[in-house]
């Protein structure tokens, strides 16, 4: 690697640490389906006619928006009922005949997708959501004509959407979890005597549960602190609004463990270190303020504090055992390969700086690195709930594998990076529908930080995806992790692409 090239990664190092700290709330893409709901929930909020124009500029040609394989069936849910509102509300400088179009649009391609089998993504609050929108929707055409009400998609019902409704009209104090999605309660959740707002005025760190917690007036006070949450998160795209925010230790985590476990020189702000130490609590630590504690959070930024060389504790992690494995926080359905990942990275890491720890965590080390391999794919990859794309899966458990699962991980870690190597693209790309930036960073890291990376056909593969990089470069990054839309966390998956770069200039320069 050149001095200059050393120079210009260690920059914009440099310069993605700095933006953490000017922007504390997190760098987020907007969300159709949050941005919908702030159409149907907010319309006295500033940007409301730019929240509508977003999202009929981002409807596709087939009347849908978001992405493939059931991905698009919560955002053209929210989209459709958000335009809807506004057409039936006669919202004051909107033009009807455009926002009738694309409402037509909308109903008929969901009329396809509801009325047939339909496979969706592990998203959260989807089993609620979808119901709640179906309801809205079907109140909006009631009495249209040709319009026949919407069916809702099989094993779904509204029986539990009411038990929420319920919940939340009885005051009664609900989890910080059902917080993100307070949205899907209507009406009940204005001023809902159970729910206060955090703060910063965000309730659920979630626009539309702060909109649906405010009501349609917008609640009594103009100065009320939520509302001025929500005046500041519309500045940040002009109108629309993120799914999720703010995500501060989120966002610091991952941004500084993709950059130090690279190897790139960064200068990190002891203020930053400090306040990433000071948010892990004796249950862990949530993505933002508003959030329930999660593993995941809590894993990857004991990690980062670890290769900062401020290790911490890692005992707030036992909260989350679950037999063999790890959850995402207690209680939750489902697992998640990525969090158990992270929890091996967290606990091994702080052994290595740590010594005298090992008895304490090396038996779990031991069962999580098994676990994670009997998650293995037959093709070599991982799959995960918190992300749609099998790189990231593969990713973070190949690397964890590879540093704290022992010989006993060589293979799977072996099967990963052959995987790697062929599902390239012919540009030098990978991707689960297209080939991306973040996509190829992450299979990139898989070739050049796990044993093999010497190997001359990791080399070349992760030089040729190094081209497309550098030809990607200022390109829009599609929104690939769940929440109950799809986002980016723009920072974090620019923090993937700095590392992977380091990583292939430093492996070209051992190989001259």
């Amino acid at each position: 690697m050149s001095i200059g090239e050393a120079a210009d990664i260690t920059t914009e190092a440099g310069d993605l640490v700095a933006s953490l700290m000017l922007r504390p709330w997190g760098q987020v893409s907007p969300s159709v389906y949050e941005t919908g709901r702030l159409v149907s929930l907010a319309p006295w909020l500033t940007g409301h006619l730019e929240r509508i124009d977003y999202l009929i500029r981002t409807q596709r040609q087939d009347g849908a928006w978001g992405a493939p394989d059931g991905y698009g069936v919560v955002p053209t849910l929210s989209a459709t009922e958000g335009i809807l509102s506004a057409l039936t509300r006669g919202d004051r400088g909107t033009d009807r005949e455009r926002l009738a179009g694309a409402a037509d649009r909308g109903l008929r391609v969901l009329a396809t997708w509801l009325s047939n089998p339909l496979e969706l993504p592990d998203m959260p609050a989807i089993e609620h959501i979808i119901p709640s929108l179906v309801a809205r929707i079907n109140q909006r055409v009631e009495g249209l004509p040709g319009r026949a009400p919407m069916p809702l998609p099989e094993a779904m019902s509204y029986d539990t959407l009411h038990i929420v409704r319920s919940w939340v009209k009885s005051g009664m104090e609900l989890p910080q979890k059902l917080l993100h999605a307070l949205e899907i309660a209507a009406d009940e959740a204005a001023g809902a005597p159970g729910i206060r707002p955090t703060p910063i005025g965000s309730v659920g760190a979630s626009p539309a549960a702060t909109a649906a917690w405010l009501g349609e007036s917008g609640g009594p006070d103009a100065h009320e602190p939520a509302r001025g949450h929500l005046e500041a998160v519309v500045r940040l795209h002009g109108g629309p609004v993120p799914v999720g925010l703010p995500i501060t230790v989120f966002e610091r985590g991952w941004v500084l463990s993709w950059l130090l476990r690279a190897g790139v020189p960064v200068e990190v702000p002891p203020e930053m270190v400090a306040d990433i130490r000071a948010a892990i609590g004796p249950t862990g630590t949530p993505a933002g303020s508003g959030l329930p504690a999660d593993a995941d959070t809590t894993s990857v930024a004991l990690y980062a504090l670890a290769l900062l060389g401020a290790p911490h504790e890692p005992d707030s992690l036992w909260g989350f055992r679950s037999g063999t494995h790890f959850s995402t926080w207690p209680g939750e359905q489902g697992v998640s390969v990525s969090v158990n990942a992270h929890v091996l990275d967290a606990f091994g890491e702080y052994v290595r700086r740590r010594p005298s720890a090992a008895p304490r965590y090396n038996e779990t080390i031991a069962e999580l690195a098994a676990w994670i391999r009997d998650c293995q794919g037959p093709e070599g990859n991982w799959t995960d709930r918190w992300h749609a794309s099998p790189y990231y899966a593969t990713v973070s458990c190949a690397l964890a594998l590879d540093a704290f699962g022992g010989d006993a991980s060589q293979e799977a870690v072996r099967a990963a990076a052959e995987w790697t190597l062929e599902t390239q693209r012919p540009d030098g790309s990978w991707g689960r529908w297209e080939g991306t930036a973040e996509e190829t960073a992450y299979a990139m890291q898989i070739l050049l930080l796990t044993r093999g990376r010497t190997d001359p056909r990791h080399i070349r593969a992760a030089d040729r995806g190094h081209e497309y990089l550098a030809r990607s470069t200022g390109g829009d990054h599609p929104p690939l992790w769940h929440d109950k839309d799809l986002y980016v966390p723009l920072a974090v998956t620019r923090a993937a692409v700095i590392a992977s770069s380091h990583l292939i200039r430093q492996a070209r320069a051992q190989a001259v």
